[in-house]
């Protein structure tokens, strides 16, 4: 078994190794000091980044920061990775889900994207005794918008999907103060929204967020709304006309946007 000691040096230094060698700015980054952790200490996310030291004159100097990486490069590292545990004989998936702790505990967008990325790769197994786990990550790991939705439209979707005795819970994480959890409620209900299900929920989601003033708030419960529209469309317009003299205006429009004119026109006098 690959301990969660060994998993973290092994993952960066897999994504250094591509970061090098397929970065956008080769020319630049051969001028890099160091190549470093930086925290973004608005959401409390860390980032690989190459710092190019420069000079602004004689007596002032800084510290030009870089991206170390793209999405793609990450999720590229992921597939290699996880395709070499396999061959390592780590199959199991407790074994990943222990792998995916240790990567998310480093708070790196580019370790929660592999460890996000790993959980859904072994969706097929799945068990309601994961939803300790799942719950765990939703409270702790997600601080950004990204983040939210990469898990909730895959690992945490599958599993209200596959396991729907488990969906009441997101009615308790649409009281949440925590606005990234509000996003999660919504957002996690979006993979089954798009094969028929889950339709009990939406209202109660959107009615517990309809007037919270954060954008990511009502992208989240606008988005959800949108996406029902294509099961449901007849009980999302009814709940949009209902509601429209009080929906924020950034969610209405998030909601109806999959809707023929003629309802869209209606919906947005």
């Amino acid at each position: 078994m690959v301990s969660m000691e060994s998993i973290v040096p092994r993952v960066k230094k897999a994504l250094l190794e591509i970061s090098k060698a397929e970065h956008r700015f080769p020319e630049v980054i051969a001028q890099a000091e160091k190549v470093d952790w930086y925290e973004n200490f608005s959401s409390g996310y860390k980032g690989l980044y190459y710092f190019i030291p420069i000079s602004l004159s004689k007596k002032y100097k800084r510290r030009l920061r870089v991206a170390a990486l793209d999405t793609p490069q990450v999720r590229k590292v992921s597939s290699q990775i996880f395709q070499e545990l396999r061959k390592e004989g780590v199959r199991d998936i407790d074994d990943i889900l222990t792998l995916c702790d240790a990567l998310l505990t480093r708070w790196s967008w580019e370790y929660r994207t592999i460890a996000f990325d790993w959980s859904f790769r072994v969706r097929k197994h799945y068990e309601p005794r994961h939803f300790q786990a799942f719950e765990t990550w939703t409270t702790l790991y997600l601080a950004t918008w990204g983040g939210v939705d990469d898990y909730c439209t895959h690992t945490l979707g599958h599993f209200f999907y596959t396991y729907p005795e488990f969906t009441p819970r997101i009615r308790d994480w649409a009281k949440s103060d925590n606005p990234w959890i509000l996003r999660a409620a919504a957002v996690s209900l979006i993979y089954g929204l798009r094969r028929g299900v889950h339709l009990e929920y939406i209202f109660d989601v959107a009615d517990a967020m309809l007037l919270d003033p954060r954008k990511y708030v009502q992208n989240g419960y606008g988005w959800m709304l949108k996406e029902a529209t294509k099961h449901f469309q007849n009980e999302v317009f009814e709940y949009v006309m209902a509601e429209k003299t009080v929906m924020p205006r950034r969610a209405l429009r998030y909601a109806i946007e999959k809707m023929p004119k003629n309802l869209k026109s209606q919906a947005m006098l």
